[in-house]
């Protein structure tokens, strides 16, 4: 389950940064990376439900990378970086449905795998501040 997760989670962000660096419209975009991604049904779900509710938070989400990146104005991070922390900001502060540590480790490996060098320690360290809003 984790690698199909993992997976997911992925995809979500390929879509987030596409719609954010490009601005196409997210159904279009997440419509066509699950056309090719591969996932169970349960999966695909999580990736839709992903994508549209960091959209949806995105506000409140980017106002707590603000608060805890404060050497980065929002507009200058890098696509990847700020998209990765949007979605491990919505699982941690908002949806609620994994732990703390799930959703920063997942970040992490994100931030590895598509981000440049110094991403996963800047991603874990913003993380690590937002966890301490967490009340789990």
């Amino acid at each position: 389950m984790t690698g199909a997760r993992r997976k997911a989670r992925a995809i979500a962000l390929q879509a987030l940064y596409e719609i954010d660096s490009a601005g196409h419209e997210a159904e279009a975009v997440v419509s066509r990376l699950l056309a090719e991604g591969g996932l169970s049904e349960e999966n695909n779900v999580f990736v839709r439900e992903l994508v549209s509710q960091v959209i949806q938070n995105k506000e409140k989400i980017d106002l707590n990378i603000q608060r805890f990146a404060t050497a980065w104005p929002i507009a200058q991070m890098p696509v990847v970086d700020r998209n990765i922390l949007r979605l491990a900001i919505f699982e941690i502060l908002v949806d609620n449905k994994v732990s703390v540590k799930i959703a920063i480790n997942e970040a992490v490996e994100l931030a590895k795998r598509f981000g440049s060098d110094s991403s996963p320690k800047f991603v874990n360290g913003v993380l690590g501040s937002v966890s301490a809003l967490a009340d789990r």
